[in-house]
């Protein structure tokens, strides 16, 4: 059996553990190059025009295969939609964990693994967040990856505190808040209220958010660099 991939310590969040997948890791392992062809195209096609409205024996013509083959994946179609977006959210969080660097500082890393953890807010976001209200399950699992993304910025923001990158702050709060705006803005109900795309937004006020709460020392090194734009005096 193939041994789990080493997590690099920068990565290592002791404590926090990722939700566990609907689809095993050996199951996947297990399936035929066909199988994980078909959970692509069921992918693509959930994103690109959902299927809420469509059978089993529908979705099977969509990517040209048998409706036994489609029941060998999942044995009813909430279920099949369940695997499909827990299956990309859990390849978009490995980018994300992937997207901290061991060079980077906390703040550094929050704002790379924020960034790449927004990708599921893509633009099939507001189709996809109506869908999915209407399936058993995926308030759940929506909820757990949600929890997950919340535990790493608090993490994150426990070790900028600590090496005096941020200001004094309650980061399990401040992680709610930093780490709920992608769940935030794509609510169905959210997304016609605001101008940009749910990951535009939540990507700007994360970065205003950690801007206005990096500690001074941090800033003064922008200051000191001699490549840095100059600023005007303020009037008096």
């Amino acid at each position: 059996m193939t041994q789990p991939e080493a997590i690099p310590e920068h990565r290592k969040f002791a404590g926090v553990r990722a939700p566990l997948p609907l689809l095993p890791a050996e199951a996947e392992r297990k399936l035929t190059a066909r199988q994980r062809e078909i959970l692509d195209q069921l992918e693509s096609l959930n994103l690109r025009a959902g299927f809420g409205d469509l059978t089993m024996a529908q979705l099977a013509k969509c990517v040209n295969c048998s409706l036994r083959t489609l029941y060998g994946l999942a044995p009813r179609k909430d279920e099949l939609v369940l695997m499909i977006v827990d299956r990309r959210l859990h390849r978009i969080g490995r980018a994300a964990m992937a997207a901290i660097a061991p060079e980077m500082n906390p703040i550094e890393a929050l704002r790379a693994y924020l960034h790449a953890a927004t990708t599921a807010l893509g633009p099939a976001t507001v189709s996809l967040a109506r869908e999915l209200t209407a399936v058993a399950g995926a308030g759940r699992l929506i909820n757990e990856h949600g929890n997950y993304v919340i535990a790493i910025t608090q993490k994150l923001l426990d070790r900028a505190l600590e090496q005096g990158l941020i200001q004094p702050v309650d980061t399990s709060a401040l992680a709610l808040v930093l780490g709920g705006l992608g769940g935030y803005f794509s609510r169905p109900q959210i997304i016609p209220l605001i101008a940009a795309t749910p990951k535009q937004a939540a990507d700007s006020i994360t970065e205003i958010i950690l801007r206005g709460l990096e500690h001074e020392k941090g800033r003064s090194a922008i200051q000191n660099d001699p490549l840095a734009a100059p600023t005007e005096p303020v009037a008096t």
